[in-house]
């Protein structure tokens, strides 16, 4: 059976209502762990926003962040993965793209997150030790 991108994801990410306000994104940003936010419309992915975002589209437009809100300033993201996506070819796109972390969806809707360093420990736990009758191709 092949491993998907489910089976690796990080299921129900945080995220914030695209009716919320870049204030609240702000609030999230100014954690040192979180890096983006993950912005969500009735549970489709809308759009990311990052401290970069709030610098560019509210603080250096003169935009109110208190009233700003994040539909208006969300950016498209680099990249999504599909939950049913077999783990290696995610593992691929990843690594294209020099991606940490990407939204996973199914059907429109945000369903997870994926990141680069757990991918890679899931694919390390997944293949067959290198003196195996299995790596040999013997079965």
């Amino acid at each position: 059976m092949t491993a998907r991108v489910r089976d690796a994801m990080v299921p129900e990410p945080r995220v914030l209502a695209a009716t919320s306000t870049a204030q609240e994104a702000g609030e999230l940003l100014a954690r040192r762990e979180v890096r983006a936010v993950l912005v969500c419309d009735d549970g489709r992915l809308v759009g990311v926003v990052t401290r970069s975002t709030l610098v560019g589209e509210v603080v250096a437009a003169g935009r109110d962040p208190r009233t700003t809100m994040l539909a208006s300033i969300a950016e498209e993201p680099r990249a999504t993965l599909d939950a049913r996506m077999p783990l290696e070819q995610a593992f691929r796109a990843l690594e294209e793209r020099d991606l940490e972390r990407v939204p996973v969806t199914e059907d429109g809707r945000l369903v997870g997150i994926l990141s680069r360093s757990v991918l890679q420990r899931r694919l390390a736990e997944d293949a067959p030790p290198a003196d195996s009758d299995e790596s040999l191709g013997v079965v």
